[in-house]
């Protein structure tokens, strides 16, 4: 399988300002069915008009295992519409909004190289919200049922580029069409997709020393990669 192309090799026309960076469609659950371990929603599809966001995600919405699945970290879930292009010319078929169980398909938005700790402004000022850029998607067996693709989930999650997971920091509501603005962006350089293909220790270090108030499950992931890391330096 040939990897799509990374967060800045991508040829979108826009991704520096010449296509407004929007919200595609809004999907939200359309039906809970039983995955390989447990019930999941993934099932999502667009909804026309105006949707509220609360801390916890989309209204009309669920989030069937919030151990793994859901929490504020996990409250949004965004992938780009190029990169669902690329899988449906991969595989062959239709990948439409929300079959990954996205909340929000994108356009003209570089989701993967989105910086950890970015901050959307989607929609109205007044009215809209904000959405804080927290880490990747981390795919599971629902996602491979979802399309009836056996390990298809791992395949997504090889290539690097699984979308962001973002925790509401304005509450407010979105609806198609919407435009994305990126207001605020913290001083490090790791990505979504540095996380999601593999960080460096010296990255983790990096985003560690930025004084983000991570996501636990990055914060945790990072200071074990570091601590190998310096021990396999002392130990030479």
């Amino acid at each position: 399988m040939v990897k799509p192309p990374g967060p800045n090799q991508r040829k979108l026309g826009d991704m520096t300002g010449k296509q407004t960076a929007r919200v595609l469609t809004v999907n939200v659950v359309h039906e809970v069915f039983a995955g390989p371990f447990r019930d999941t929603a993934i099932d999502k599809r667009p909804v026309d008009g105006p949707v509220a966001v609360g801390d916890l995600g989309l209204a009309g919405d669920l989030q069937c295992d919030r151990r793994w699945h859901g929490g504020p970290d996990k409250a949004v879930y965004a992938y780009a519409s190029e990169d669902a292009a690329w899988w449906s010319e991969e595989l062959g078929r239709e990948i439409a909004p929300g079959l990954f169980g996205e909340n929000l398909t994108t356009a003209g938005l570089d989701v993967n190289g989105a910086i950890i700790g970015e901050h959307w402004q989607i929609g109205n000022p007044e009215t809209g919200v904000v959405l804080e850029v927290r880490m990747p998607r981390t795919p599971c067996e629902n996602l491979s049922a979802r399309l009836d693709l056996p390990r298809f989930h791992q395949r997504f999650a090889a290539t690097g580029t699984t979308g962001a997971l973002l925790k509401v920091i304005k509450r407010g509501v979105v609806r198609a069409g919407d435009r994305v603005t990126i207001v605020h962006r913290p001083g490090h350089t790791v990505t979504v997709h540095d996380l999601s293909a593999g960080t460096s220790a010296s990255q983790l270090m990096e985003l560690l020393s930025s004084d983000l108030d991570l996501a636990e499950s990055v914060r945790s992931r990072a200071q074990r990669t570091v601590k190998r890391a310096r021990e396999r330096i002392t130990s030479r």
